[in-house]
């Protein structure tokens, strides 16, 4: 299917990366470019579908996401990070 030529300007690195990727997937880049828009166009089509069929992320550090998981393990040492013991023969 033949389309509508246009020029479009994109910055010398994204162009790059672009171009690198395409030649790892074996493709032109005008095809990966008309992939990225396909996909922008989709998504921003749908979004209350999409919303609703996958649970929403949940924001905050990794500190944060794992603040209910903290303690779990009673008879364990509280941060092996901190307590030397479990630096003996590190790297030996």
């Amino acid at each position: 299917m033949r389309g509508m030529r246009t020029t479009i300007d994109i910055p010398d690195e994204l162009l790059r990366r672009a171009k690198s990727e395409a030649a790892l997937r074996g493709r032109r880049l005008k095809d990966l470019v008309e992939e990225g828009l396909r996909l922008v166009l989709e998504k921003e089509q749908a979004p209350a579908q999409t919303a609703e069929k996958s649970p929403q992320p949940r924001k905050g550090s990794l500190h944060d996401l794992m603040q209910d998981l903290c303690g779990i393990i009673e008879d364990g040492p509280s941060d092996l990070a901190t307590n030397p013991k479990y630096f003996d023969d590190f790297g030996r």
